[in-house]
């Protein structure tokens, strides 16, 4: 049954996963799009600020979305449409073998002045580890369709 503005009331949750990062993916990952010593090399990682391999934070990120796509918030009826994000800040670094799940809640919602049947939700994100850490968290707006016959 599709979510609609409607259903998103403030303190509604969600959580997705769990889903582990393999040290080969968070390398191959790295190579792509963050390719920083840290990320892309257990060697030189030892000496560096995270004394070890460090999941790129972009990577963190990505497999948030991925479980927040596996989750009852995937059936917002238009999609997962991100208009903004607030606040992303990661306070610990995700590690190869960490394995993460994301909790999101809704803040607030807004119906929209200039578009009718459209408003927009106002989610805030943490994602932990398997230690009940906090690797990840973020505030984003979502773009959400209004139930047809609100």
């Amino acid at each position: 049954m599709p979510l609609y503005l409607e259903d998103l009331v403030p303190g509604f949750t969600v959580t997705g996963g769990p889903i582990t990062v393999t040290e080969a993916e968070a390398i191959h990952f790295a190579r792509q799009f963050d390719p920083q010593p840290f990320h892309t090399d257990p060697i030189a990682a030892k000496t560096s600020v995270f004394d070890g391999l460090a999941v790129s934070g972009w990577h963190t990120a990505a497999l948030s979305m991925r479980l927040l796509t596996q989750s009852r918030l995937a059936e917002v009826a238009n999609g997962l449409v991100g208009v903004e994000i607030r606040n992303l800040r990661w306070p610990r670094a995700t590690r190869p073998g960490d394995t993460l799940r994301v909790t999101v809640e809704i803040v607030e919602t807004k119906p929209s002045r200039s578009r009718p049947g459209w408003g927009t939700a106002l989610a805030r994100w943490t994602t932990r580890n398997q230690r009940d850490e906090t690797v990840m968290e973020l505030e984003n707006i979502m773009w959400v369709a209004r139930r047809p016959d609100a």
